[in-house]
This record gives structure tokens, sequence and C-alpha cells, in this order.
């Protein structure tokens, strides 16, 4: 046993439990030593004029943007950091790798006061019971992954503007935009955070208070009780998928492509978000969507395939949408009724929505819609199924400002 083991014996986070913090240790002992490559655009990187020694505007700008965004100079090594929290080295790196973050030699000075400040919270939450450890390394990954995504969208989106509004080029653009961001950062920071409050409520509301909506309308067709049920969350799962996508994307230079997938997507958010469903994730030109209820599913659906029909850019799309049970982790959805869904996507005409059988039957009462049976298909995975194409009804469906 290593003097590192040893000590995670001893300041473990939480002595007597499962030790989530200490699994997959073996991919540790390969971690970089000293003279790891350092953190693209950290103050490891060289600084100076290698003539002259003087440091540049660029990097004087950089470098007080960094000290703004990690609250101060970088002056603590890893070991430190992990000290400071009462933490092993060990489990600390399990929480920076759940948090995407490189891995550093024992010898670079890369953190600060504010990371050690963090390491603490997320050990405190285990100490205190409020979370396990698996919960807590959970937890930071979703934040990890969210927010990178979100910091890369948020870059291209301003360099992208200040392309199109200065008349400058994307190199030039990414340099300025270090001068730009000082004046971006605190407004930036209070929408993320007002953002996250208000969906962490609504998510509340879907996934728990609201819940019940959904359970009692997957009773339809089945027996026993919501204990003996094989998936927790009932939902209406759907896909939209841009027809021709790949060659039109084949004819496009990057600005056009790039405005024909911004524009895929808003619209898919928008209408999404209007008829109170959530939008899962966007894979190129795929959609995949939830909704609470068989009928705001239907709504949505529709709603997509208009839109896309109507649209004097973008082409049409194939819509399917399935009602039945799903299983949510890591943000994202799974189980039969999403892949269903997918397949029948597939099948779909351009400009319509297809529904299996068992969601028209649940459908079917709605005056709002309309169900138009199809021929039977052969469904890998599925065997044969019957297909129902949903068309409008009474009604205006969603009203889009």
């Amino acid at each position: 046993m290593t003097d590192e083991d040893q000590q995670e014996r001893v300041d473990g986070i939480a002595p007597g439990t499962t030790a989530a913090f200490d699994a997959d240790s073996a991919s540790d002992d390969a971690e970089a030593a000293p003279g790891t490559a350092p953190e693209p655009g950290s103050s490891m990187s060289t600084d100076r004029h290698p003539t002259t020694g003087a440091m540049s505007a660029e990097r004087l700008a950089m470098k007080a943007l960094e000290a703004r965004l990690l609250g101060g100079e970088r002056k603590l090594r890893r070991r430190e950091v992990a000290a400071g929290a009462g933490l092993s080295l060990l489990s600390a790196r399990k929480l920076w790798r759940a948090l995407g973050f490189p891995n550093f030699g024992d010898e670079d000075v890369a953190f600060t006061e504010r990371d050690q400040a963090a390491l603490s919270t997320v050990v405190d939450l285990v100490r205190a019971g409020k979370l396990t450890e698996e919960a807590a390394i959970s937890v930071t990954r979703s934040i990890g992954q969210m927010t990178d995504r979100m910091v890369v969208w948020q870059i291209e989106a301003l360099v992208e503007d200040m392309v199109h509004e200065q008349g400058v080029t994307d190199a030039v653009a990414r340099k300025r935009l270090v001068n730009e961001l000082p004046a971006l950062v605190d407004a930036l920071e209070e929408v993320l955070v007002y953002s996250w409050r208000r969906q962490l409520n609504a998510g509340v509301q879907r996934l728990a208070v609201r819940a019940e909506a959904g359970l009692q309308a997957s009773e339809e067709g089945r027996e026993g009780d919501e204990d003996d049920a094989p998936l927790p969350l009932a939902r209406a799962v759907g896909f939209a998928d841009l027809v021709s996508y790949t060659s039109l994307s084949r004819r496009m230079n990057e600005k056009t492509l790039a405005r024909l997938v911004q524009r895929f997507e808003n619209k898919c958010a928008e209408i999404i978000s209007v008829g109170g469903g959530r939008l899962v994730k966007t894979v190129g030109d795929e959609v995949l969507y939830i909704a609470e209820t068989p009928a705001a599913g239907a709504e949505i659906s529709l709603a997509l395939a208009e839109a896309f029909t109507e649209d004097e850019i973008l082409p049409e799309a194939r819509v399917a949408m399935v009602w039945g049970r799903i299983l949510s982790r890591l943000g994202d959805i799974y189980g039969p009724t999403v892949n269903l869904a997918a397949r029948l996507t597939t099948l779909a005409d351009p400009g319509t929505v297809l529904v299996d059988s068992m969601t028209a039957s649940a459908l079917e009462h709605d005056e709002r819609f309309v169900m138009i049976p199809q021929e039977p298909e052969n469904v890998r995975g599925f065997g044969e199924i019957n297909p129902v194409r949903l068309t409008r009804g009474r009604g205006r469906g969603l009203v889009l400002d």
C-alpha cells in the first residue's frame, strides 16, 4: 500500500462509506508528472517576449481576465489545494476530473484560493450527509459538462457577432474577445444564476410535483399500479429530423451552414418551450424533446412539422412522437420509447408526424387531433408496428409570438 493510499483511509470524505472517490484510481498512476502541458491560456504558458522579456499587451489583458475569472493569481499546487480542503489528492482528482479539468503535475502552480473553496463546498455536502460520494461526483460532472458546452457556445456567438458587426476576420475577433469579455462577465454570471434557479424550479415541478399527471395518463391500457412500472417517468418523446440536411450542408459554406443550424435550433427551442416541453438535445440535423402529456407532445410535434414546412430557408422535417415510459439520467433520456420514436422518424414523410398505435389511442378522443392509420411496418427491434399519421383537428394549435 502506498503512502497516498494510507492517507486516503485517514482523511477520506466519508469514513465507512463505499468511498466512491477512490474508485478507478488505476488511471491516476499514469497521470502526467511535472511538466504536464498547461491549461490553454493559463499563466503557466509563455507570457514574455523571447527577446525583450516584456509582456505583450495581449498577454497582460489575458492575465487580467484570468485573475478576475479565477478569483486571483494561480499560487497553489494541487496537493496544497487538496490539503486545504481536508481531502486526499486522490479524492480531489476525482472531483476535478468530474468538472472536466486537465491533469496537472505536482509542481504546476495551477490553482487559486477559489479552487480550494469550491472543493471544500462539495466535500462539506458529503461530510454533512446531504450527498453521497457517488451523487456528489454525478452532480459535479453535470456542472462541468453543461458549463463547458455553455461557454463554448457563448464564445462562438460573441466571435461570430464581432466578425459580422465589426467586419474583422475570425482570428482577429478571437483576440479582441479578451478585451470585450470583462464588460460582460458580471451580467452573464447574473443571468446564469437566475436561469439556473428558474430551471431548477421548473425541473422540480416537471419531475416531481407534476409527474402525477403523466403517470395517470400512462395507466391507459395497463394493468397493475405504478410500483410495477418498468421505468419511472411517463413522457411524450419526439424527434424532428431535417430532410436532406447532409446533401444541403455539402453545398454550403461555413457561414451559411452556421446560420442554418442556428435557425433550426432556435426554432425548435422556441416551439418546444412554448408547448411546455423540454429540448433534451440537438444532434446535427435532429432534435430530441419530451413533454408531460400525450396532447402536449402532439401539439409540439405538429407545430414543428408545420414550422419547417412554412420556413423559407430550412428544409421540411420528419417528425415522430411516442407516448411511453423513459429513464432520465445524465440530462438525457433512455428506453424503448426513445428508440421507437427514433425509428418512426425515419418512416415519416417530409412535413408529417407519425405516432404509434398506443399513442394514437391516448389521443383519439381529443378533438384537436385526427389520426390516419398507415400500412403496417416492420421496425428493427420492435417487429411489426402500426404507425399512425397525426394531423391537426379543431383548434389553433400552439400560438407563437
